[in-house]
């Protein structure tokens, strides 16, 4: 007997389609079923090409084709030369449309597309880890976003929060014992943020952060004076690398982010 040969048919890349076909024939053990996919099928002609094929050699065909008239087109067709097709995506589109009384996009390849903003998604955040702190200053130049800020500025939670929009930051932390990497002064001021914070404030937080560590409050770090020497340097440091500085001192990180998406978005117009 001849091998089974499905035809699956696909407005985008056709995956989804494979993968239900394969997992339906791995119920039969020791099955040679053909699977030959067509992707992007997008007129009338890539349809008659299938159904001509299928007939040829009493081929299934299984297909997800979002487009009702498309959908239409190869099940008259199949029907008119007594071929099987099956529809996968189709008539689940139908009862979520007619349950939820939503109108489906008809626009092929969406999964494809949030697989794709998940993935980036995810790349971002962990660089957002990999080169947090000033970690790996190879990453400055690899990054979408540099950050640069004295300690307790909110480098991290602001990395973090660019991240889920898929943009890859890099944080520097400015000691004025420590000379800023190298790479700071190669990349773009474009691409670079300072954070700038009120001396009241960032004490504020500061002796906050020893008492929650069970430290006295009292400590170099939250000097005033101490906190006073770390800003001027990083205003030198800014200056010297010539990007925009933001005053974060009374702003949550989901503003000083939006303040940053949109500088950055207007510098690549």
């Amino acid at each position: 007997m001849k091998e089974p040969i499905i035809y699956v048919v696909s407005d985008s890349v056709g995956e989804t389609a494979e993968l239900v076909t394969k997992a339906a024939i791995s119920q039969f053990n020791g099955s040679n079923t053909v699977i030959k996919r067509f992707p992007y099928v997008e007129d009338f002609e890539h349809i008659d090409e299938v159904i001509s094929l299928a007939k040829l050699n009493q081929g299934l065909i299984v297909y997800t084709l979002v487009k009702p008239d498309m959908r239409g087109y190869i099940k008259d067709q199949a029907e008119k030369e007594e071929l099987y097709a099956f529809d996968i995506i189709g008539p689940l589109m139908d009862k979520y449309e007619t349950i939820y009384n939503k109108e489906p996009l008809f626009e092929p390849g969406t999964v494809r597309k949030l697989d794709d903003d998940y993935f980036k998604k995810v790349e971002a955040i962990e660089f957002a880890v990999k080169y947090d702190d000033g970690r790996d200053p190879r990453g400055i130049l690899r990054a979408d976003i540099v950050l640069v800020g004295v300690s307790r500025t909110s480098k991290t939670p602001l990395s973090q929060y660019l991240a889920h929009k898929r943009l890859k930051v890099a944080n520097v932390p400015l000691v004025p014992e420590v000379d800023p990497p190298e790479e700071l002064f190669k990349v773009s001021p474009k691409k670079c943020f300072g954070l700038k914070i009120s001396s009241e404030k960032l004490n504020t937080i500061r002796r906050e952060r020893l008492k929650s560590l069970g430290l006295n409050d009292e400590a170099s770090y939250a000097n005033i004076k101490r906190i006073e020497e770390e800003l001027k340097y990083f205003e030198r440091i800014t200056k010297r690398i010539g990007c925009n500085v933001i005053d974060v001192t009374n702003k949550a990180v989901e503003e000083t982010a939006n303040i940053i998406t949109n500088i950055y978005q207007h510098s690549k117009d």
